[in-house]
């Protein structure tokens, strides 16, 4: 076999375990993105309410939690710094070719990073040595930098699903790049905001879910009670906002990338009046065992029962992504989005009703598991996004086997990946578990406070 052959071979069996260390490196990493996106505004929160009210319960919430964010915010950032070399590491072929049109969002990610940090630094130190206005305000750009880094990052990923800002010239070589164009492209808005919406809900729901299994366990202080209703607010506020998100994103998909839509929802032959099809297993070429909303597919992508709506037939086969794993990721992104909705509605419900919290210990246990149930979410929506978008890594301009690299022994690198994550996995968890169980500390003589007013019912 000649060198030409060895490198096609190499890369061939490459692509397997750089998809793995790739989805691995994101799956985590995104998780801890969403603590740094929107940690900093809940911490933020309850100090200012702490100073507001002289209450001393919500200034040990807003220090237990700077602790875990600064931890957490740690534990991200090797997760990110892993990223970045994987993405010239594992696809050089995207990096290389393109990375003069999409790489302009990188360099500004970088910058709302490092500005992060620095005020995440700022923020930590400065517990017992600004005064409470000034330090209140150096949170501020930790809240906005957390969301630029989540803005350009979104969008260089966007940008892989809606490609823009450059041409092919005869020989296929990219020129005439426009970083800003494609850094704006037809996803760039949709997804961010999905993006942010889904990071308050993970925040929200994971801190809550903490909480609960303590008042579960007997612990119905005001501590808990705060520690709790605090962040699920913020996360039932963003959940039906994420179904409008939803319904946007679907629009935005169907009239880009039908394809993906159709692997979505399983549709195997365009059809006018598709139903919408809730669970089933693609078999044969076909979704089986699934419940069929008559019009349901028409009416969300174009807003009439009798519309249109692309099928997998469209292209063929081998341009088809993996359906059963798009059908499937969707659909249990729906399902546990909607189970969120209904939690949603029932602390509304109840806060209406009585300025409480339900007192039933099944809701207790909904809120404890709903942290887990958040990040499965979002891990299957960006399953939905990722995979949906295969076998292309530029969609319907390069392949990802055409992208990835032919270094030999390439597998080698995931599994030292997969340790390194199982450790700083490890090492996070033991550290959140001291923190969770010391939130109590002196208090510093600028932070003395008076008995605030007596709280509310919901917050006995």
């Amino acid at each position: 076999m000649d060198g030409a052959g060895h490198l096609l071979a190499d890369a061939a069996a490459n692509l397997y375990p750089a998809r793995m260390q790739m989805a691995l490196s994101l799956g985590w990493h995104i998780v801890f993105a969403c603590f740094g996106i929107t940690l900093p505004a809940l911490v933020l929160f309850a100090e200012w309410r702490a100073h507001r009210d002289g209450d001393p319960v919500l200034r040990d919430l807003a220090h237990t939690w700077a602790k875990a964010m600064g931890l957490l915010f740690a534990a991200g950032a090797v997760s990110g710094t892993l990223l970045s070399f994987e993405l010239g590491v594992l696809w050089p072929g995207l990096m290389d070719r393109f990375g003069a049109v999409f790489g302009f969002p990188f360099v500004l990610e970088g910058f709302a990073f490092f500005i992060e940090a620095i005020f995440v630094g700022v923020y930590l130190y400065g517990w017992d040595r600004l005064s409470p206005r000034v330090h209140m305000l150096t949170a501020l750009p930790m809240i906005a930098s957390g969301a630029a880094g989540a803005f350009f990052v979104v969008s260089a990923n966007a940008w892989m699903n809606h490609p823009q800002g450059f041409r092919l010239d005869a020989t296929g070589r990219v020129v005439d790049a426009d970083p800003v164009d494609a850094m704006f492209n037809a996803g760039t808005a949709p997804q961010v905001v999905h993006m942010l919406l889904a990071a308050y809900m993970v925040t929200g729901f994971t801190i809550a879910s903490v909480y609960a299994i303590g008042m579960l366990r007997g612990r119905r202080d005001r501590y808990h009670r705060l520690g709790l209703l605090i962040p699920l607010t913020v996360a039932t506020a963003a959940a039906p906002l994420q179904v409008a998100v939803g319904d946007w994103i679907a629009n935005v998909v169907a009239d880009h990338q039908p394809v993906k839509l159709a692997a979505m929802e399983g549709l195997a032959r365009t059809q006018s009046g598709a139903p919408l099809s809730l669970g089933g297993v693609w078999i044969d070429g076909e979704l089986r065992g699934a419940l069929h909303i008559p019009y349901g597919l028409s009416l969300l992508v174009t807003h009439d029962p009798d519309g249109t709506v692309t099928g997998l037939d469209s292209v063929p086969p081998e341009l088809w992504p993996p359906v059963n794993v798009v059908h499937l990721a969707y659909n249990l992104m729906i399902g546990i989005g909607t189970a969120l909705l209904l939690l949603a509605a029932w602390l509304g419900w109840t806060w209406w009703r009585r300025r409480s919290i339900p007192r039933s210990r099944w809701f207790l246990r909904a809120v404890a598991v709903s942290g887990v149930a958040a990040v499965l979410a979002m891990e299957a929506g960006w399953v939905t996004t990722e995979v949906g978008r295969q076998p292309w890594i530029v969609y319907e301009v390069v392949r990802t086997a055409e992208a990835v690299s032919p270094a030999p022994g390439l597998r080698f690198g995931f599994y030292a990946v997969l340790v390194v994550y199982v450790v700083l996995t490890a090492a996070t968890v033991v550290v959140l578990r001291r923190l969770a169980g010391r939130h109590d500390r002196p208090v510093a003589p600028q932070e003395a406070l008076t008995p605030g007013p007596a709280p509310v019912d919901g917050q006995r």
